[in-house]
């Protein structure tokens, strides 16, 4: 299928250096290879159930978004344990400390990546309910 996609000139500018760096034959490839780990990435979080304690670390323009932001973390304070923020020029980088329900865990990381105004959501689960 081929497709288009709405991407700055410097993200692709950067994703071409790295996966020409990696020897891989063509961006084709490269970007199926990237969606496929956004797809695996995706269903670890989804199949992810019970108590969990996850760091949430996120980077965005201030400016641009940090009322709304604010909001989200008020409507989530209930598995928000701890937060750090830094600046970074024009960017802020804020990691959440998180422990409650996994579902409620995965709403508030997917509310996060609805702005347009943040770059990149990461999420590590330190501990799930599955683990003694």
């Amino acid at each position: 299928m081929r497709t288009s996609f709405n991407i700055p000139d410097e993200v692709v500018a950067e994703f071409d250096r790295v996966w020409q760096d990696e020897g891989i034959e063509n961006r084709s490839r490269a970007v199926r290879e990237a969606m496929l780990e956004y797809v695996e990435s995706h269903s670890r979080l989804e199949a992810t159930t019970g108590e969990v304690v996850a760091l949430v670390g996120f980077d965005y323009r201030h400016h641009d978004v940090i009322r709304e932001l604010h909001g989200v973390q008020h409507e989530y304070q209930d598995v928000i344990l701890n937060t750090s923020h830094t600046h970074q020029g024009e960017w802020c980088l804020e990691s959440l400390y998180c422990r409650g329900d996994a579902e409620r865990v995965r709403d508030l990381v997917y509310a996060l990546r609805d702005f347009d105004a943040v770059r990149r959501v990461k999420v590590m689960v330190i501990r799930d309910g599955d683990e003694h």
